[in-house]
């Protein structure tokens, strides 16, 4: 059998920057063992499938290593693929993702994409000594959301010195570690650990963002906001936060398409 498959530069207006994400949409769903060999073939951060439901898309996403619960620059990625190549003629796609419920993407005129996403709750936690050890740096402030870690720092300069111990990292029980700080030109910075999925740095992690926003909206006293992920690829994003609701707009360029043997 072959199939189909698209990658995808998320949350950057050129090849080589933002995140890589493969997508392939399905005709129906594949065996959950089947979709991970893929997801470690590709070997990158994610893996997204999806099967047209009716009028929305049924959505799931793979590391090399596990299935997750969200991915933003995934579905960045999904959206692109439908809007380019399949020819839809609405402005917005529904998705729907067992784990996460709905999901929208809107397109707008001048390329952005943005992702209507639900806002994670974080909550205050003591700061934690094999966290600190692992990251290598204590912060100011620690919270824990429903699958991450977020620390947060003072300046830029301190999350770009940053050089955590992976393997630290990878002994912890959750599946990844936000460390954040104001921004020199923009309204945040971040970056995102995560290698006990597989993924010792993410280029740019749309769903840490669910936790990154509202966060930020209210030290900043804003509801709209710039962020940039500082990772060696580099991601642009804007954030809104809408109380229950976060909104994530990135664009998005193509790298490769063609198939797959299954």
């Amino acid at each position: 059998m072959r199939q189909k498959i698209y990658q995808i530069d998320a949350f950057t207006s050129k090849t080589f920057g933002g995140n890589p994400a493969a997508v392939c949409i399905l005709e129906k769903w594949l065996d959950a063992e089947l979709m991970q060999k893929i997801a470690q073939e590709n070997n990158l951060a994610e893996t997204a499938f999806a099967v047209k439901k009716e009028d929305s898309y049924e959505l799931r996403w793979f590391t090399p290593e596990v299935e997750v619960d969200l991915c933003g620059h995934a579905t960045l990625a999904t959206a692109y693929v439908l809007f380019h190549y399949y020819e839809l003629k609405e402005n917005t796609i529904r998705f729907y993702s067992p784990r996460s419920g709905e999901l929208t993407v809107e397109k707008a005129a001048n390329g952005w994409l943005t992702l209507d996403f639900p806002a994670d709750r974080m909550v205050a936690i003591k700061n934690l000594e094999p966290l600190d050890e692992a990251i290598g740096k204590s912060p100011i402030k620690t919270f824990k959301g429903k699958t991450d870690y977020m620390m947060i720092y003072t300046s830029q300069q301190e999350i770009e010195a940053m050089k955590p111990n992976h393997h630290l990292l990878s002994q912890l029980d959750v599946r990844g570690v936000i460390v954040t700080a104001p921004g020199n030109q923009v309204d945040f910075v971040s970056r995102f650990f995560a290698p006990a999925c597989g993924i010792p740095e993410d280029p740019v992690t749309g769903s840490a963002h669910t936790s990154l926003t509202p966060y930020w909206s209210e030290v900043l006293q804003k509801t709209k906001m710039t962020a940039k992920q500082l990772s060696k690829r580099e991601g642009d994003l804007v954030c809104e936060y809408l109380g229950d609701r976060v909104k994530i707009s990135g664009k998005a360029a193509p790298y490769l398409f063609g198939e797959i043997e299954i």
